[in-house]
């Protein structure tokens, strides 16, 4: 097996797929990344077993089809420090790997490729097509708020919800949720799934720079994304989502609506003088004023700020953590956000002001912390 390709081509082949890379990981196989030639097409696999992921690529010059198992590691850093030049690399038959270049030779030791874990078939498989960036725009929305309890696993992803007339995603960690919600899309049949955050995490890297449409297929276990020059394909996450509908208030009659960027960035300042471990920020509502407070009793900090607002409610104080108040406004593009109250230990809502597509529903729900008096 030989080929020559361009050094640079060759790295943001592997840089695309190497974020799956574990360094952890069960089988040392899974330290290689699994190169294939076939008719002058080379597919560039990685594993971590959850997740696999795969780049085509062509290369200016090929000899012989062969498969064989590349280290990851001494290859990704080895390319980094090529300029864009042309590379010939061989592969003997006892899987010895010769790298060469104008300037000199690197050999490394491959090996057998027949333990690198197969590809799994999806069989009754649906699927749908969509657009680079509407998926891109739906993981980072929600992806966020997905929980870390390894004791939930089936919070720690995002629910996907395929339906005739929309598709919802959804994350939760129990103290916030994200529901993003497209009408203007539909599926085939109504099926729901989980998928885990680190191809989702993946998929949001790749898919920045992508203007293809991304075919997602799934069943009862797997899910693949193809796109461009890439496949990936992830397990899915096994169980039942809690019912998110549930705990989404129906009535929350104080509405505060105020400019985006002038309350992340007053809760910014405020927080700093906050308690470093719950965080809170009280909202203190009256009139047109809102007024924002922290303190950290334990050090003598404390700060506040007052801001002119939209206000239609009755008189309230709540607390929220600062921490998850600013990633839901870094995670809204409009210029002013409505927060949704009722009382305050029930849960608030967050929603954009006169969102761009009318298409596109964005809620966010953030439980309070309790106040200290």
């Amino acid at each position: 097996m030989k080929l020559i390709i361009s050094s640079v081509q060759l790295l943001k082949g592997l840089q695309a797929i190497s974020g799956v890379l574990s360094t952890n990981n069960t089988l040392p196989i899974l330290d290689n990344f699994l190169f294939e030639l076939n008719d002058n097409k080379l597919t560039i696999t990685a594993s971590d077993l959850e997740t696999t992921i795969n780049v085509t690529i062509t290369p200016e010059k090929s000899e012989e089809n062969g498969v064989v198992a590349i280290p990851a590691k001494i290859l990704l850093e080895t390319l980094k420090t090529f300029a864009d030049i042309p590379i010939s690399i061989s592969i003997n038959e006892d899987y010895a790997v010769t790298i060469t270049t104008d300037e000199g030779s690197y050999k490394l030791a491959g090996q057998n490729a027949d333990e690198f874990p197969q590809i799994p078939v999806l069989e009754n498989a649906s699927s749908i097509v969509l657009d680079a960036a509407t998926v891109a725009t739906a993981i980072s929305k929600t992806i966020f708020a997905a929980g870390t309890d390894e004791l939930r696993p089936v919070m720690s992803g995002v629910l996907c919800e395929m339906g005739f007339d929309s598709i919802t995603f959804v994350a939760t960690d129990a103290h916030k949720l994200v529901r993003y919600r497209r009408k203007d899309l539909q599926s085939n049949d109504e099926r729901s799934f989980i998928l885990p955050k680190k191809p989702l995490n993946q998929l949001k890297n790749i898919l920045g720079y992508s203007e293809d449409p991304v075919k997602i297929e799934y069943n009862e276990k797997n899910a693949w994304f193809s796109f461009n020059n890439i496949n990936l394909i992830c397990r899915l996450i096994d169980g039942k989502y809690p019912n998110y509908e549930a705990v989404i208030p129906d009535e929350n009659p104080n509405q505060l609506i105020i400019d985006r960027q002038q309350l992340r960035n007053s809760i910014t300042r405020v927080s700093i003088f906050a308690n470093q471990s719950t965080h809170q920020v009280r909202f203190k509502l009256s009139g047109k004023e809102l007024i924002l407070s922290a303190e950290d009793v334990d050090f003598s900090n404390e700060a506040e700020e007052r801001l002119s607002c939209s206000y239609d409610g009755e008189n309230m104080e709540i607390g929220f953590s600062s921490r998850f108040v600013i990633e839901m406004l870094n995670n809204t593009e409009t210029e002013q956000v409505m927060f949704k109250l009722s009382s305050s230990n029930r849960a608030g809502l967050i929603l954009p002001v006169d969102p761009e597509e009318e298409s596109e529903e964005l809620l966010m729900l953030i439980m309070p912390v309790m106040l200290n008096n």
